[in-house]
């Protein structure tokens, strides 16, 4: 994928935040969460890169998200990051599950990203790949969807190519543990990762 226009990081004092979704759909936690960070005084926009689809069952959402097709999705996801990227602004990338996937190579192929928060999801990451974006995960331990082989080649490689990762582990919660509308949900958890969430979106608007 090519990557976005390029400028000096000093040159864009003003971050906004695009929120992906997960397979389920633009859910009603998404919104909630969109919320929650305008009241804590960031831009958030949350495409639907779904079209009006929503799903309550994994298997469902995992379904359409094969029919769409990644390349589509990643497609769809750059179009809703493209009329952000003005002079002025640099983006913060963040997403659910496939949404973290979609936001981790948005994120690295934009020089000028600002940040990069990854809630339940990861992605591979192309041999070529440079980037010096903070990154922050939150992830189940364990999580079926993110092994731990997986995350620790993932962290290794992410910190390979220049970012500044960090990794906060959730024992016992289930996959998408901040929705509060799916079996998953664990409420401390999700109370935990917001509060580590926020104090890392401020940081970079610092």
């Amino acid at each position: 994928m090519g990557g976005f226009p390029s400028a000096a990081r000093k040159s864009f004092p003003v971050a906004q935040i695009l929120l992906l979704h997960s397979a389920f759909g633009l859910r009603p936690a998404v919104h909630a969460a969109a919320d929650r960070l305008r009241a804590a005084g960031h831009t958030v926009h949350t495409p639907d890169l779904y079209e009006g689809r929503t799903f309550d069952d994994v298997e469902e959402g995992m379904a359409y998200k094969e029919e769409v097709g990644s390349e589509e999705l990643l497609r769809r996801a750059v179009g809703a990051a493209a009329p952000l990227l003005t002079p002025g602004t640099a983006l913060v990338y963040a997403g659910f599950s496939l949404g973290g996937s979609l936001a981790q190579n948005l994120a690295l192929a934009d020089e000028n990203a600002r940040g990069l928060l990854l809630l339940h999801g990861t992605s591979d990451i192309r041999e070529d790949a440079s980037t010096a974006v903070p990154v922050q995960l939150h992830v189940a331990e364990p999580d079926p969807f993110e092994p731990e082989d997986w995350l620790n080649a993932w962290y290794l490689n992410m910190r390979r190519i220049g970012a500044d990762v960090e990794i906060h582990r959730y024992h016992g919660a289930g996959h998408l543990f901040t929705d509060p509308d799916l079996p998953d949900y664990d409420a401390e958890a999700a109370g935990r990762t917001w509060a580590v969430a926020l104090d890392f979106l401020a940081e970079l608007d610092g």
